[in-house]
C-alpha cells in the first residue's frame, strides 16, 4: 500500500493541476484590434463607453483629411449576444482633390447600430467564431463631406485562434458591405458595395500591452451584386494594445496603403476609392 500511494502521487498531482490550467486566463480578443474585430463579445451585464478616432488622409493631388469621432455605448444582455449604439460626428479638410469640393467642416455624420454573436468560444473550440451585423445612416458623405442620404449594412466574419496560449493571438475578417448612397442636393443615386479580407496577429510584450499588426484586403463594386470592379487596395501596418486599468484600455493603429490597382489603371495604388493613410484611436471604459 504505501508504494502504491507513492505512486499515485503524482497523477493526483497532476489533476490537481488541471483545473488550475483550464481556469488560465487567455487573450480576451474583443477590443485588440485597431481596423479588425475579434472573436470575444464580452460577459452578461458588461457596459462599457468607447470612443473611436479615425483619421484618413491623403487622395489623388490637393489636401485630403477626414476625422470620425464615434462614440458608442456597448452592452451584453445576453451570453454570446453583443450591441452597440454609435453615434459619430466627421470633420473634413479638402481642397484641390480632383473630382470632389472643396470643403472645410465639421457636422454630425450619422448613427450606427452594431449587433454580434459568438457562436463559438476559442477558449473551448478549436477556435472563435463571431458574426457581426453593423447598419448605419449617414447624412454627411464619408469620403466627399456631401450632404446626402446614406444608409449600408456591414456584415463581418470574424474567427481567431490563440498561437501560443496566453501569448500570441492570430484573427482573420470577412466582411461584405453593401451601400445606397442619394446626394440630396443633385438627386442621383449611387449603389456600391465592397467585400474584405483581414488578417491581424498580436503578441504579448508585457502584462497588459500587445503589439502586433494588421494586413486588410479590400475591393469595391459598383453595384450590390458587384457588377462592376472600381478598384482594390492592401493596407498593411502595425496595432497597439494597452490595459489602461482593470476597466479601461486603448488601442492604436496606422495602416498605410501599401498597393492598390484603379479600374482601367497601372498605377500602384488607388487614391481614388482608398486613402493613402488610415490611422485609428480607440479608448474605452466599463461603467
Amino acid at each position: 500500500m504505501p508504494i502504491r500511494a507513492k505512486m499515485l502521487r503524482p497523477a493526483i498531482l497532476c489533476l490537481a493541476l488541471l483545473p488550475a490550467c483550464a481556469r488560465a486566463e487567455g487573450i480576451d480578443t474583443e477590443h485588440l484590434f485597431g481596423f479588425m474585430i475579434g472573436s470575444d463579445v464580452g460577459n452578461v451585464g458588461e457596459r462599457e463607453f468607447e470612443s473611436k478616432t479615425t483619421g484618413r488622409f491623403s487622395r489623388t493631388g490637393g489636401n485630403y483629411r477626414a476625422v470620425g469621432q464615434q462614440m458608442d455605448v456597448e452592452f451584453v444582455p445576453v451570453k454570446n449576444f453583443r450591441v452597440e449604439l454609435g453615434n459619430t460626428f466627421a470633420s473634413h479638410n479638402i481642397a484641390g482633390v480632383p473630382g470632389l469640393e472643396d470643403r472645410r467642416q465639421l457636422s454630425w455624420q450619422g448613427v450606427a447600430v452594431d449587433l454580434r454573436y459568438r457562436f463559438l468560444n476559442k477558449d473551448a473550440a478549436p477556435f472563435g467564431l463571431t458574426v457581426a451585423v453593423e447598419s448605419f445612416a449617414d447624412r454627411v458623405d464619408e469620403t466627399t463631406a456631401a450632404v446626402v442620404r446614406s444608409y449600408g449594412t456591414e456584415f463581418k466574419l470574424a474567427l481567431d485562434r490563440e498561437l501560443i496560449p496566453s501569448f500570441a493571438v492570430a484573427t482573420l475578417n470577412l466582411s461584405y458591405q453593401p451601400e445606397w448612397t442619394r446626394t440630396v442636393v443633385t438627386g442621383a443615386t449611387e449603389r456600391e458595395a465592397s467585400l474584405g479580407a483581414a488578417l491581424g496577429v498580436m503578441v504579448k510584450a508585457r502584462p497588459g500591452v500587445l503589439l502586433g499588426g494588421e494586413a486588410r484586403y479590400f475591393r469595391r463594386y459598383e453595384g450590390f451584386g458587384l457588377d462592376e470592379l472600381a478598384g482594390q487596395a492592401l493596407f498593411i501596418g502595425p496595432t497597439a494594445y494597452l490595459q489602461l486599468s482593470p476597466g479601461a484600455w486603448m488601442t492604436a493603429a496606422w495602416s498605410v496603403q501599401a498597393w492598390g490597382r484603379l479600374a482601367g489603371s497601372n498605377a500602384a495604388l488607388d487614391l481614388v476609392n482608398f486613402e493613402r493613410h488610415q490611422a485609428r484611436l480607440t479608448f474605452g471604459v466599463n461603467f
